[in-house]
């Protein structure tokens, strides 16, 4: 029996709730301008998409996806945010496709969530999770992050922000020992016996020993964290289910200071860290 049955129908009703209220209180968002916001290459860049919650349901699949009305504002934010979610419905139609004229015991499922989760002249950070459910014993968690840079209209990617591997050793080596003793905590909390409790911390080690290897792939989902004077005072490190740990164990994060980060920031993008005192 799966365990997401009941999230998506409670998601979209939140959602739908959420959607009149928005309408009701909120004026709409102004018509993106024709003319492409400074930065933005003049030729080959398709128009931005204007974001917009998404309700469908029907005896096949069930689909909601919410998206916070600020994101408009960033036309190649909302592009990029735009081909995620494409993408991730993309998936869940070619899953539903595969029944032809059948259908699932249970609809398919979508929910996806996007929340903007810092806002400051100099960057914009963007937060999506969810899952998709097509078939098994549980969804597949989705889970992103988006950081945005509005002065240089792109995103902000690992490999620009730390360009060398030597860096990525030091990071990756900070965030391993904060899963270490978090897994430690854990088994001490649960009195495991002996025997249980060295199995369990053996297990849980070498997962987060393989989802933190030296590969800048498994350090790409971050998000910052801002001060009041707007600047990154650290980087919160996002790992889904299965990386580094099991499924049940959910999305876990590990916050880097930036005085930890700095020394192997990019110098284009140490301005925009908090500098130790």
């Amino acid at each position: 029996m799966r365990s997401v049955s009941k999230f998506p129908l409670l998601f979209l009703l939140a959602l739908a709730l959420g959607a009149c209220k928005r309408e009701a209180d909120t004026p709409a968002a102004p018509a993106q301008p024709d003319t492409a916001p400074a930065g933005t290459p003049a030729t080959g860049t398709a128009a931005a998409p204007e974001l917009k919650d998404v309700i469908e349901t029907n005896d096949a699949y069930v689909v909601g996806i919410s998206y916070p009305p600020t994101l408009n504002k960033y036309p190649g934010l909302a592009q990029a945010v735009a081909a995620y979610s494409d993408a991730a419905r993309a998936e869940l139609m070619q899953a539903v496709a595969g029944f032809g004229n059948d259908k699932p015991s249970a609809p398919y499922e979508l929910s996806l969530s996007f929340e903007q989760v810092a806002e400051t002249p100099e960057l914009v950070a963007v937060a999506a999770d969810g899952s998709r459910y097509t078939g098994g014993a549980h969804g597949e968690p989705l889970v992103a992050r988006f950081v945005w840079l509005p002065l240089q209209n792109k995103l902000l990617t690992a490999n620009e922000l730390v360009p060398k591997v030597e860096g990525w050793a030091v990071i990756g080596a900070y965030i391993r020992e904060q899963l270490h003793t978090s897994v430690s905590v854990r088994a001490d909390a649960d009195e495991l016996p002996p025997e249980e409790r060295l199995q369990f911390v053996r297990s849980a080690d070498k997962m987060i020993d393989e989802g933190t290897e030296l590969d800048v792939d498994n350090f790409s989902q971050f998000q910052p964290i801002v001060g009041a004077d707007g600047k990154i005072t650290a980087l919160r490190f996002v790992f889904p289910p299965y990386q580094v740990g099991p499924y049940a164990d959910g999305t876990q994060t590990v916050d880097v200071p930036a005085v930890i980060l700095l020394p192997h920031v990019a110098p284009e993008y140490t301005g925009l860290f908090a500098k130790s005192s």
